[in-house]
């Protein structure tokens, strides 16, 4: 995973990374139509195309676990995309960011019992912040102001399962696969001796540790938390059940 100094090779000092980011944000917001206030709030110009998603931090956090319940128990909205499409042609207010897996066990919109416009997801195999990922969650903070930012991991993960084994076998794999689960490793590293199933620690710590990364790499994360206006959070989704246990 990159550090907050250099990511592929290319060191950049953390002010000047910052200031870039807060900048393309500023240009970011302009472009859709809205003003940022302080610590990446919005003021939409217009009305929200779902007023039913401005919501409170623990508002939003209190919507996941309740669609996870419903999606759970297989008794599930039904949710009218038809109508909504018009609305969502002028614009977007979803009530949470997801930085989930790219696994196609994994579908977010399902797991939260969510319709069109609920969910801002980033998609990453291993579901960790890389540049892309942490740039594409800043535009849902200082653009979309979303309230809440929950990490996905699940259980059985691909790409956390092969940065264990390039921690303990030296495994390598081809292409750019061998660069992305390298990024993991250092989470492997963190639990190796501290549980017996390596790979379900791995899975927990990285969520966490992608947890700490976002307010650590980025000012307009940091800030939102600071202000009361984000909640960063986590979550392992269980393959067999479809729930997904919330980390504290």
């Amino acid at each position: 995973m990159c550090d907050s100094t250099s990511c592929a090779g290319e060191a950049v000092a953390p002010s000047r990374r910052l200031f870039l980011r807060t900048t393309a944000a500023t240009a970011f917001a302009t472009a859709a139509g809205v003003a940022l206030g302080v610590a990446g709030a919005v003021v939409q110009a217009g009305p929200l195309p779902k007023p039913q998603n401005a919501v409170s931090p623990d508002e939003a956090v209190k919507r996941l676990v309740e669609g996870n319940k419903r999606y759970v128990s297989g008794v599930t909205k039904r949710h009218d995309f038809a109508h909504e499409r018009g609305a969502l042609s002028a614009g977007q207010n979803p009530y949470a960011a997801i930085l989930s897996c790219a696994d196609s066990r994994v579908a977010p919109e399902y797991a939260f019992d969510s319709g069109r416009g609920d969910l801002f997801v980033a998609r990453v195999a291993g579901n960790f912040v890389n540049d892309d990922v942490l740039g594409s969650l800043e535009y849902g903070i200082a653009v979309l102001g979303v309230p809440v930012i929950l990490v996905l991991g699940h259980e059985k993960c691909g790409a956390v399962d092969a940065a264990v084994k390039v921690a303990t076998q030296a495994a390598t794999y081809p292409g750019m696969i061998q660069s992305l689960v390298a990024a993991m490793v250092p989470t492997v590293d963190k639990v190796r001796g501290k549980s017996k199933n390596l790979l379900e620690a791995a899975t927990v710590q990285n969520v966490r540790d992608s947890m700490a990364a976002l307010p650590e790499r980025s000012a307009i994360v940091h800030d939102a938390v600071a202000a009361g206006k984000l909640r960063v959070g986590g979550g392992i989704y269980r393959l067999a059940t479809g729930k997904v246990d919330f980390l504290d």
